[in-house]
């Protein structure tokens, strides 16, 4: 079996991790070779608190998935999500010294670059800057400006920020897992290209990732990301106030959520019970089922709430920022019955549960297709991006370099092409890079 095609996407959440072996068929389809899943031991709300823990379960879940595809694997996708994560809109702008030279990609770069260096909180890291409109000398709403004319060319910006030490602490785990990192991905940005269709980006969607520790929000609008942002709260906090509630160990309240839990408590009737075994010897409990979805209810509203507060706060209500596909729930929280209809209820938008199974092949594993391993399935997807490209740039160099042969005076000089292909570079490999450079040192 060829290698090469192969990616792996490592999903490190804050009650499951998993390791999805991944290929790209004849089609353009993602094909799953394996998978491995386990309980994520060290780590809360999306965070590394437990570096030992972590390198075990990551190894665990890699163990699994190599059993399953039937071969061993070097390299990893990594999603980093977490509380610690935040986003922020800026615009900036540069002056060219020439404007009878069109706009190229250098410009476009220098721009990019420039908001790289704008001054973070100590211990933060800039991880994405995503270009949003562009601006040539005073003239708005440009998407593309390469091959325009223009003295000044501005732009606003979506700056996603992260912790140095909590992405550090994550690439830290996985090398130490004996694994090489092929790349780095915001996790909303992994789910988003997972679940949600091209047209949905174009007209306007929040993708609303409901995970264990954190909930994680991506909206789209005009096929551009417009809105990034991580609430502290998940699937964990239910089963904590299920635990609480009822007065039953975590274990029990984890299984009530997902055999009988129910967002909307109207639909129960009062005479629905369910006995929970007592400990060691002691009394069965009785727990009515209303109850156990009132107590489901009052944190899922507020979870909705905080996100459709996000919503609000980008602008949905005016017209020029409406999302016109509403709202896709996707990870495993959405997994939660009546949910759908829950949000429809709170926030009076359109709403559908994501599947990932629109990228994988047909015959895919039904368990593959859950909106449990969206991220998972977003990230082969990267990882699959990743290696086709290096296949590009391999490629071009080669031509290159046969062109190079044949007219003299190319040989030792780097060639237009060559330029621009190092420079489009997404600014996330370079982030890749950087880390890795940090991990070589740090030995």
């Amino acid at each position: 079996m060829e290698k090469l095609n192969i990616s792996v996407g490592l999903d490190i959440g804050t009650t499951k991790i998993v390791a999805m072996i991944g290929r790209e068929n004849d089609y353009g389809k993602l094909e799953i070779l394996g998978i491995g899943r386990t309980k994520s031991l060290g780590v809360h709300r999306g965070v590394v608190n437990n570096i030992t823990q972590t390198i075990q379960s990551i190894q665990q879940a890699v163990g699994e998935a190599e059993a399953e595809a039937g071969f061993k694997i070097d390299e990893v996708t990594v999603g980093i999500a977490g509380q610690h994560i935040r986003s922020l809109q800026h615009s900036d702008y540069i002056t060219r010294a020439n404007s009878e030279v069109v706009i190229d990609e250098d410009d476009i770069d220098r721009l990019i670059n420039q908001v790289y260096k704008l001054v973070m909180l100590p211990g933060e890291e800039i991880i994405h800057v995503l270009p949003q409109e562009f601006k040539v000398d005073g003239q708005a709403e440009i998407k593309e400006p390469i091959g325009m004319y223009g003295g000044r060319l501005e732009a606003n910006f979506h700056v996603v920020v992260g912790q140095v030490s909590s992405i550090r602490n994550i690439g830290r785990c996985v090398k130490s897992a004996g694994l090489d990192l092929e790349g780095i991905t915001l996790e909303p940005l992994a789910s988003a290209n997972a679940v949600l269709s091209q047209e949905e980006k174009e007209a306007g969607v929040a993708l609303i990732d409901i995970g264990g520790g954190t909930t994680d929000l991506a909206i789209f609008k005009d096929g551009i990301i417009r809105h990034t942002a991580v609430i502290p709260f998940g699937g964990n906090v239910i089963t904590e106030d299920i635990k609480e509630g009822c007065s039953i160990i975590e274990k029990q309240a984890e299984l009530l959520k997902i055999k009988f839990g129910s967002a909307w408590p109207g639909e129960n009737k009062d005479n629905e019970i369910v006995s929970i075994p007592g400990l060691r010897g002691r009394e069965p409990k009785e727990i009515t089922l209303k109850n156990l979805s009132k107590i489901i209810h009052a944190r899922v509203v507020e979870i909705i709430e905080q996100v459709y507060l996000e919503i609000k706060n980008y602008g949905h209500e005016e017209q020029k920022k409406k999302l016109i596909a509403g709202i896709v729930l996707t990870g495993g929280g959405a997994q939660l019955k009546h949910l759908k209809q829950l949000v429809e209820y709170i926030t009076g938008m359109d709403t559908r549960i994501g599947f990932p199974n629109e990228h994988l092949a047909g015959d895919s594993d039904e368990e593959v297709t859950s909106p449990l391993y969206a991220t998972a399935v977003g990230l082969v997807m990267d990882g699959v991006r990743r290696s086709r490209k290096k296949k590009e740039d391999m490629a071009l160099e080669e031509a290159q370099m046969d062109d190079g042969a044949l007219e003299a005076g190319t040989m030792g000089e780097e060639t237009i092409t060559e330029r621009k292909t190092k420079e489009r570079r997404s600014l996330l490999d370079k982030l890749t890079e950087r880390l890795k450079e940090f991990l070589d040192n740090a030995e």
